[in-house]
C-alpha cells in the first residue's frame, strides 16, 4: 500500500467538543462497521489550536485506516464534507498518489485478503492494532489507472445500491412497526389511532381462553415434522438447516399442527408465539392453540400482535424462569385479555401488514443479492 500513497500519517489527539458548524472531528465511532459510511448525526469539533493543525485536514481522497481496538483495520475513504475535517489520533490517513485511484485502494481494503492481513498482524499481546508502517507495507497489485478508475467506479456503483437498499429496507421495517404501534388500541383504549374507512365500531376486549382453546392431537406419526423458529414460525424441520436428532418411533406423540395454529415454544418469550401456515407435527413439549371460532378471527391478524414489540413486552408477567430458561405459563397467558376488532377489520389490518412483510423480504432478498454480487467481484477484480 506504501506505493500507492504519498505519506502515511497518525492523526490529530485532541479532546471533542461541541460541534462548531464547522470543524468536524472525524473519530473511529463516526465510521459505521457495516456501510463504512461517515456518520453525520454526532458532530463534534476538536478541541485544539486549528490554526497550528493544518496538517490534519482531510482532502477529497484521503484513506483511513483505524490503528487500534475493536474497530483495528475499519477503513474509510474521505470524499467530501461541507466544512473542514480533522481525523483523530486513534486513525491513519493514506494520501493517495496521483499514479493510483484513491476508490480501487479503498475496495481493495474490503477483500477477504486485506481482512486477513490485518486479522494476522494485529495480533499483539495486549490490544489489537495496526500501525502506519504495518499499514503501508501491505502489498496491493495495480493495473492501469484507467483500469484502476473502471474497477473502483463499478464497486462504488454498486454500493450505492446497496445503500439505497439498506435504506429502503430500513424505512419499510420502522413504517411497519409504526403501523402495529397505531393500528392496534393502547392499553387502556377500545379504538387504534389509526383503522381503515369504515370501521367505527369499539374493540372487544375477551379473555384468551375465550378466543383460543388448547388442542392436543396425537398419533400422526406420517406427518412431517414442524420447527419452532423466531423469525419464520413454524417450518418443516428438514428446511431448518440444521440437522437436529430425534427418534422416529417417538413421533406418534408429537401433537398435530394445523394452518392458522399457534405454537407455544420454548423460546417463546422471545418472539411472540410461533404461527404455522402448515400441516404437520410438533414436540410433545410445545402448547399447541388455535381459535374457538375461526370463521370470526384472522390467524393472519393474531399472528401479526404476537410478533410485535408491545405484545412480547407484555409477556413479562406471564413469563418465568431466568434468561434462557424463561418460558411462557400458557394458564396464565389464557387468563390475560385481548383487544381485537370485527373479523372484516381483522383480515384489512393483516393484509396491509402481509403486503409490508412481503415488501420487507422482497428488499431484505435484494439487498443480499446485491452483497453476495459485490462479494464476489472483490474476489474475482483484484490480484
Amino acid at each position: 500500500m506504501g506505493d500507492v500513497a504519498s505519506s502515511f500519517d497518525y492523526g490529530l489527539n485532541a479532546a471533542a467538543t461541541e460541534y462548531d458548524g464547522q470543524n468536524k472531528y472525524l473519530r473511529i465511532t463516526d465510521i459505521d462497521d457495516e456501510t463504512h459510511e461517515f456518520s453525520k448525526s454526532d458532530l463534534t469539533t476538536p478541541l485544539a489550536d486549528l490554526a497550528m493543525s493544518a496538517d490534519y485536514l482531510l482532502k477529497e481522497g484521503d484513506l483511513l485506516f483505524a490503528r487500534t481496538g475493536a474497530s483495528v483495520g475499519k477503513t474509510y475513504l474521505y470524499r467530501q464534507f461541507d466544512g473542514m475535517v480533522y481525523f483523530a489520533g486513534f486513525l491513519i490517513r493514506a494520501r493517495i498518489g496521483e499514479g493510483a485511484d484513491p476508490e480501487f485502494a479503498y475496495q481493495a481494503t474490503l477483500t477477504d485478503a486485506y481482512k486477513k492481513y490485518v486479522a494476522i498482524t494485529s495480533q499483539r499481546s495486549g490490544q489489537p492494532g495496526v500501525n502506519a508502517q504495518e499499514y503501508a507495507d501491505y502489498q496491493l497489485m495495480l493495473p492501469s489507472k484507467t483500469e484502476q478508475q473502471q474497477i473502483g467506479m463499478t464497486l462504488r456503483s454498486l454500493d450505492d445500491l446497496i445503500t439505497l437498499h439498506q435504506r429502503k429496507y430500513d424505512k419499510l421495517v420502522v413504517f411497519k412497526k409504526s403501523m402495529l404501534e397505531k393500528m392496534f388500541p393502547k392499553d387502556g383504549e377500545s379504538v387504534p389511532e389509526i383503522r381503515f374507512a369504515g370501521f367505527t365500531d369499539p374493540w372487544e376486549q375477551r379473555k384468551a381462553s375465550e378466543v383460543f382453546q388448547i388442542v392436543d392431537d396425537r398419533g400422526h406419526p406420517t406427518l412431517p415434522v414442524l420447527s419452532a423458529t423466531q423469525n419464520q414460525g413454524m417450518i418443516y424441520r428438514d428446511d431448518s438447516g440444521r440437522y437436529i436428532g430425534h427418534d422416529e418411533s417417538n413421533e406418534i406423540g408429537y401433537k398435530r399442527v394445523l394452518p392458522g395454529d399457534f405454537v407455544v415454544h420454548l423460546r417463546s418469550f422471545q418472539g411472540g408465539f410461533a404461527h404455522s401456515q402448515y400441516e404437520g407435527i410438533t414436540s410433545p413439549a410445545y402448547t399447541v392453540f388455535r381459535a374457538k371460532e375461526p370463521t370470526s378471527h384472522s390467524d393472519r391478524f393474531w399472528k401479526h400482535w404476537f410478533i410485535s414489540e408491545h405484545f412480547i413486552a407484555g409477556l413479562s408477567t406471564v413469563t418465568y424462569g431466568i434468561r434462557d430458561g424463561r418460558s411462557i405459563s400458557v394458564d396464565e397467558f389464557m387468563n390475560t385479555f385481548l383487544a381485537f376488532p370485527a373479523v372484516e377489520e381483522q383480515a384489512a389490518i393483516s393484509r396491509l401488514l402481509d403486503y409490508l412483510d412481503d415488501l420487507i423480504t422482497l428488499h431484505q432478498r435484494k439487498l443480499e443479492l446485491l452483497q453476495n454480487i459485490k462479494k464476489s467481484l472483490l474476489d474475482k477484480m483484484f490480484a
